[in-house]
């Protein structure tokens, strides 16, 4: 990505010292416009700098208490195009579904390396849901208390899922839980470019446009 496209990134989190580890680790990647440590001045800030993505911690002083998931609601009146991606210690259920719920792209914990966060901030920018592995049952949950799901005593129409083969299914379902491409090829033992054409292929047959969409078609069948 050149110089003149890079994505503008802001990094909310009380932690001063953790804000510049964050910040000296992707600077060489995106262009940091903003950082905060409290709710009142993350909202400002982000009014101000309207970044493309923020670096949002779960915990943070201020406001209402409300932490990350209030700087998210409020944020959105003023810089509606951002695009958020929780990046906290935290891996609870009651924290990652608050941010989720609130309209985060993203959650992805604080044990992620350097390379995985740049990774994980393009995804995000580019529309794509990215979670830590170990938060999918946190993040389903998640979603099924925003999405209308459908009547579990219906009848699920597989035609859409029996479209797909055994191994496209497989990263389907891997993709839909939140693993990146990496890791899907480490599961499966296969190499990044097969995920990546078995993941095009999927979207094709179900006529889908990312994988934030595939994560929600996938919820709504209880299949991940």
């Amino acid at each position: 990505m050149s110089e003149e496209t890079r994505i503008r990134v802001a990094v909310v989190d009380d932690h001063e010292m953790f804000r510049a580890g964050v910040i000296a680790a992707i600077s060489h990647a995106v262009e940091v416009v903003g950082q905060s440590g409290d709710v009142e001045g993350s909202i400002s800030m982000i009014a101000d700098t309207t970044p493309d993505v923020v670096l949002l911690d779960v915990h943070v002083p201020g406001g209402n208490g409300g932490g990350g998931a209030e700087i998210l609601s409020r944020s959105h009146m003023f810089s509606p195009h951002t695009k958020f991606l929780a990046l906290s210690v935290s891996d609870s259920a009651e924290d990652v579904g608050a941010v989720i719920r609130a309209g985060a792209l993203g959650y992805v914990t604080k044990a992620i390396g350097p390379d995985e966060l740049i990774s994980s901030i393009h995804q995000v920018y580019e529309g794509y849901a990215v979670f830590s592995p170990q938060l999918a049952g946190f993040v389903l949950q998640a979603f099924q208390g925003g999405l209308n799901t459908p009547d579990p005593s219906a009848p699920i129409d597989d035609e859409e899922l029996n479209s797909l083969s055994e191994r496209e299914q497989e990263v389907m379902r891997l993709i839909a839980r939140g693993y990146t491409y990496k890791e899907v090829a480490a599961e499966l033992f296969i190499s990044i470019k097969t995920v990546e054409s078995h993941m095009s292929k999927v979207l094709h047959k179900l006529q889908l446009s990312n994988r934030a969409q595939l994560t929600r078609w996938a919820i709504q069948r209880k299949i991940v």
